[in-house]
């Protein structure tokens, strides 16, 4: 099945609301150290309608400091994931960014607050529009296929005093920078948060609207990228998620060495450049089944 992205859209628009939007948005703080900065980017969610929160390996585990921080927050805290590690996670997360207060010399895309909302958002529309004409080919669309495979996208922030590693950065998609002052670009993690959270807060004010105005300029015309980034501008199945890539990266690795093609002095570098590699292509799940069945077939021959 082939589609075309602009029709897919103009066939099966999905009325979100800001909520809609927001909710397919988790906040991923990776092994902080203060209980009262978890509190304190609760609290900044809150204020900016985001309400999935995800905790990776505290130092020291959520308590009464971080309510107190967390104020009006405070909900998130008790409805928050521990999770053990950032793979487990973002397993299913079709897409990824982190927030880097420096240029690492990683080959990721980095882009600003708004550009990132930009790019969150027109990958919701695109695929909710995907899984609701798959779901609603032919038939009138119900109320419940809107909800069936809802996009989830993670933003990940470092810890306090060294922020995230090479490593935690090369699982993003794209790296997420906020203007400061360059002789001091270091924000304390919950003002990040904040920041972030704002500027995704303010672009959904007005994407609804943009979206609609785009829709009907788009029934006589092609769409065009506005925005300059790798944002792969073509969607006919649902996008892979990071758990498919991490076991794509990991059956090429092993077809690799098998056949020889990987000596000891490039196997270490091989998995995250062979990640790096998945992030930019941006697989569909067409795509992974077929790159799949071609790796099972020559680990066999």
């Amino acid at each position: 099945m082939n589609h075309d992205s602009s029709s897919i859209l103009a066939a099966a628009t999905v009325n979100h609301t800001v909520s809609d939007y927001l909710s397919c948005v988790q906040i991923v703080m990776v092994n902080t150290t203060l209980p009262a900065n978890i509190g304190s980017a609760a609290r900044a969610m809150h204020t900016m309608g985001l309400s999935r929160l995800t905790v990776i390996d505290p130092k020291l585990p959520i308590d009464e400091t971080s309510v107190s921080h967390a104020a009006g927050g405070s909900d998130l805290l008790s409805s928050a994931t521990i999770a053990p590690t950032l793979e487990s996670a973002i397993a299913d997360c079709q897409l990824v960014f982190a927030a880097s207060s420096r240029s690492r010399h990683l080959p990721r895309p980095v882009v600003t607050p708004t550009q990132a909302a930009k790019i969150m958002f027109d990958f919701i529309d695109k695929q909710t529009a995907l899984d609701v004409a798959d779901n609603n080919k032919n038939t009138k669309l119900s109320e419940n296929a809107q909800s069936t495979n809802k996009p989830n996208i993670a933003i990940l922030f470092g810890r306090e005093d060294r922020g995230l590693t090479n490593e935690e950065l090369a699982y993003a998609d794209y790296h997420i920078q906020i203007d400061a002052n360059p002789a001091y670009p270091v924000l304390n993690v919950a003002s990040a948060v904040q920041v972030i959270a704002s500027f995704i807060f303010a672009y959904a004010q007005t994407h609804n609207q943009a979206t609609t105005n785009r829709l009907d300029n788009d029934k006589n015309a092609a769409v065009q990228p506005t925005l300059d980034v790798h944002l792969r501008q073509q969607w006919d199945e649902p996008a892979i998620s990071q758990q498919q890539l991490q076991q794509l990266t990991q059956r090429t690795t092993e077809l690799m060495v098998q056949r020889g093609l990987a000596d000891s002095e490039n196997l270490k570098s091989l998995p995250s450049r062979l990640s790096r590699l998945g992030s930019r292509l941006q697989l569909d799940q067409k795509e992974y089944q077929l790159l799949s069945a071609l790796i099972a077939k020559l680990a066999k021959d």
